[in-house]
């Protein structure tokens, strides 16, 4: 089959790989239909995770058809159209049973893509499936429903609920990309008094304006500033940081108010100062995590309902073979504008053991 490896910091290519098969009585066989690009792949090709080995298949994020399953798998069958989670989880360890799904020990956490071969590719491993993959309802398309494998629940867990967003809050998030989009659309569910965006990209302030920010703010123009004037110059409840360079970690410190949150998402790749001199007298509360997916099937659901903007998150689409043209579109993306890219299509026919 083809699948996008990459060989090293910066390197990467759509080429021929093995075809997967079924290793363990728990794994499943994938058919990938839809699949897109995070943020997060760009980290790994700058080398910002030095845990993925050259020669790796990347991506975390996939809708599909499962094609196989090992005997012990119950939950799901040949045929199943399936969400296939961002996070594995084994189930019996310490963390899995206390809903800690990223941190697994036993085999799962964040592995697809990361520590095994991943999803961007026409067909995928997945382990532990009867508790990594979520059966789909006909009426959630897969472009939408390929959204909800990382960018939504990694927005509502690590920013807003690790955050302790209230009704009547004051929320500013630091970077408009998918991940601040989706924190900005599941925060409003909570009815903050007023979401603030801050990014360096003018498409993107727009984007996040569709998107339910009530101001938004150019990086570079005094956000701070606009966020005291809009709270009376205490600062914002919540600050959702979702961009992962030192600066805007920084940023969002000062942007909290005294007795308020910043809830990190961004995947940092080099130390940002914390200034405790500053914060240790104002009661701030910094949370950092890797998103679990217990609130997958809730997303679901609301999907389902038509009460998550998926569509609108979508703005390319392409073939699966076009996935290194797609790279470049969505590595771009203040000049192309990308906010989500989904790529599917023809896959060839995987030899299934009987």
């Amino acid at each position: 089959m083809k699948g996008l490896v990459f060989h090293g910091p910066g390197q990467s290519a759509w080429e021929d790989v093995p075809d997967p098969a079924v290793k363990e009585p728990t794994d499943a066989i994938v058919r990938v239909d839809a699949v897109t690009i995070c943020g997060t792949d760009l980290h790994i090709l700058k080398g910002d995770v030095p845990e993925v080995r050259p020669g790796t298949v990347l991506g975390h994020e996939c809708v599909g058809e499962i094609v196989e399953v090992g005997s012990d798998v119950g939950t799901v069958r040949p045929g199943d159209r399936v969400l296939v989670s961002c996070i594995t989880a084994c189930g019996r360890c310490r963390y899995c049973r206390e809903g800690m799904y990223g941190q697994c020990r036993g085999g799962g956490g964040w592995i697809l893509g990361h520590l095994i071969d991943g999803t961007q590719a026409e067909y995928v491993r997945v382990p532990y499936a009867d508790l990594s993959v979520y059966p789909l309802p006909g009426t959630v398309a897969s472009k939408d429903a390929v959204l909800l494998a990382d960018i939504f629940p990694t927005s509502y867990e690590v920013g807003v609920l690790n955050g302790k967003v209230r009704p009547g809050d004051t929320v500013a998030v630091v970077g408009a990309g998918p991940i601040g989009l989706a924190a900005i659309a599941t925060a409003r569910l909570f009815a903050p008094e007023r979401i603030i965006a801050v990014d360096l990209a003018p498409a993107r302030l727009e984007a996040a304006r569709r998107f339910g920010a009530d101001a938004v703010a150019d990086v570079h123009e005094a956000p701070r500033q606009l966020v005291a004037d809009l709270t009376d110059g205490l600062g914002a409840d919540v600050v959702i940081e979702a961009v992962g360079v030192p600066d805007t970690f920084e940023l969002c410190t000062r942007l909290v108010r005294p007795g308020g949150h910043v809830a990190n998402v961004g995947v940092h790749g080099k130390p940002a100062t914390l200034h405790l001199e500053d914060l240790w007298i104002k009661n701030v509360t910094i949370t950092t995590g890797l998103v679990d997916t217990y609130s997958t099937p809730t997303l679901l659901r609301m999907a389902a309902a038509g009460r998550l903007p998926t569509e609108q998150m979508v703005t390319h689409t392409f073939p699966l073979e076009r996935m290194e043209e797609a790279y470049d579109v969505f590595g771009r993306a203040a000049e192309t504008g990308a906010l989500k890219v989904v790529l599917g299509g023809e896959q060839h026919e995987l030899a299934v053991r009987t």
